[in-house]
């Protein structure tokens, strides 16, 4: 599975609520043969949520100009990171969240 599969779809909750469209991807790695997994999914309810994103928010990075952090929260409020485990997506991606078990 590639990230751009994933970029851009809508996710729902288990509940069938709209979270919003992803806009990014976490993965780890520790897997054997050097691979990763994906862990979570970054997503936002607005289209700005996308300029700013939930990594150059001001919770991640507090220093900065004050104008930064500031306009950097505001725009990120819609933004969450999600276990993927916990989100369903459409259209639905084959094999999402963990992938095929052999790679």
């Amino acid at each position: 599975m590639r990230a751009g599969e994933l970029l851009g779809r809508t996710a729902y909750d288990l509940h069938g609520r709209r979270l919003g469209r992803v806009v990014d991807v976490v993965v780890r790695g520790g897997l054997p043969h050097g691979r990763l997994r994906l862990t979570d999914v970054i997503v936002t309810g607005h289209w700005w949520g996308r300029l700013v994103g939930r990594l150059i928010g001001a919770e991640r990075h507090p220093s900065g100009p004050w104008a930064i952090r500031l306009v950097a929260r505001a725009l990120s409020r819609s933004t969450r990171q999600l276990p993927a485990d916990q989100v369903q997506l459409l259209p639905p991606v084959p094999d999402f969240p963990f992938g095929r078990p052999d790679g």
